[in-house]
């Protein structure tokens, strides 16, 4: 595949400017016939885990296949960057699927526990479902920060359990290095700010839920990603500690050098919360395809003045070659 070059305007090449805008709410605005045609749906695992999606199929019959969006961090399925993907896959034949992860969107009340992003089982289930649903037809996979994450640990998961009409997976702006990425945040006070909200926001949605097991009174009064996720670990998981935990689910070095789907993963030289260097110190085998443009923040690759996601048609060409190479 040539890959359209990442060129956006001059004034765009700032790459906090390119973060806050990638989740701009007014990104979204307008028509957007994938959302108009979501269906609720509830998927359930063999462990009793219930997760939230919305299936967007066309109204006629149309063999492009099935692309699944993956959301980031106390994002949802209605984050801007997910509806504006979905809207132009959607726009170009394709039916999309949005997946909650756990206690993400309005989910916080399908299951007890707490989520945690070394869930893998979960979501890797949920993904198999929604790829035997869509037989025989290809399915694809676009995840966006901790998504991509995910994305790219289903990839590699898949080398012993095959999903087999799972065709290319797109990671875009993935979280390799998630110790490293929590120091970041917490080092730029107006993205911990931001964070800090919506996952107080959560925490108290979850509390207010399920008060006979929860008390995050302590994790509310701390400014600091960090200092929370330690205090809600050792109060509610199995880890030790914040990096026994982050290393649980960390992809580096040659955790990918084994995938045998095809694999796209997109980040900018400039992210201000995933370091640049991990990317560069991976072992990736010939399945795989990095691309690392020096400019586009942390999921944003936004491009002119109408505010395009180039990954948006990044995603639409990757999966279309696939398509055509099958006809």
């Amino acid at each position: 595949m040539q890959s359209v070059p990442y060129t956006p305007s001059v004034w765009l090449r700032n790459a906090h400017l390119q973060t806050f805008l990638a989740s701009a709410k007014f990104r979204a605005w307008g028509k957007n016939d994938m959302a108009s045609h979501a269906e609720p749906r509830i998927i359930d695992t063999t462990d009793g885990t219930r997760l939230l999606g919305y299936l967007s199929r066309h109204p006629g019959t149309t063999d492009n296949g099935l692309v699944i969006l993956l959301h980031g961090w106390e994002g949802s399925a209605n984050s801007t960057y997910i509806l504006t993907s979905g809207r132009r896959l959607y726009h170009h034949g394709f039916d999309v699927f949005r997946l909650n992860l756990r206690d993400h969107g309005p989910s916080h009340h399908l299951n007890s526990g707490l989520f945690y992003a070394v869930m893998l089982d979960e979501v890797f289930q949920a993904v198999q479902q929604i790829a035997e649903d869509a037989m025989p037809r290809p399915i694809f996979m676009a995840g966006f920060s901790l998504g991509g994450n995910y994305t790219l640990r289903i990839a590699r998961r898949c080398r012993d359990n095959p999903i087999p009409n799972l065709k290319h997976a797109i990671a875009i702006s993935p979280g390799l290095n998630p110790s490293k990425a929590t120091d970041k945040i917490d080092g730029n006070p107006f993205v911990r700010n931001y964070f800090l909200k919506k996952w107080r926001r959560s925490l108290s949605i979850k509390q207010g839920l399920y008060a006979n097991l929860y008390d995050f009174s302590e994790l509310m009064s701390r400014d600091n990603i960090r200092t929370m996720t330690e205090i809600l670990l050792k109060k509610y998981s199995p880890f030790r500690n914040a990096n026994e935990y982050f290393n649980a689910y960390a992809v580096l070095g040659d955790a990918l050098k084994s995938v045998e789907t095809p694999v796209t993963i997109i980040t900018s030289a400039d992210d201000p919360i995933i370091p640049v260097e991990d990317f560069h110190r991976l072992e990736l085998n010939p399945s795989t395809r990095l691309m690392i443009p020096p400019y586009g923040g942390h999921n944003g690759f936004l491009q002119d003045v109408r505010l395009t996601g180039w990954y948006e048609m990044m995603c639409v060409n990757t999966f279309n070659d696939y398509r055509l190479s099958e006809k």
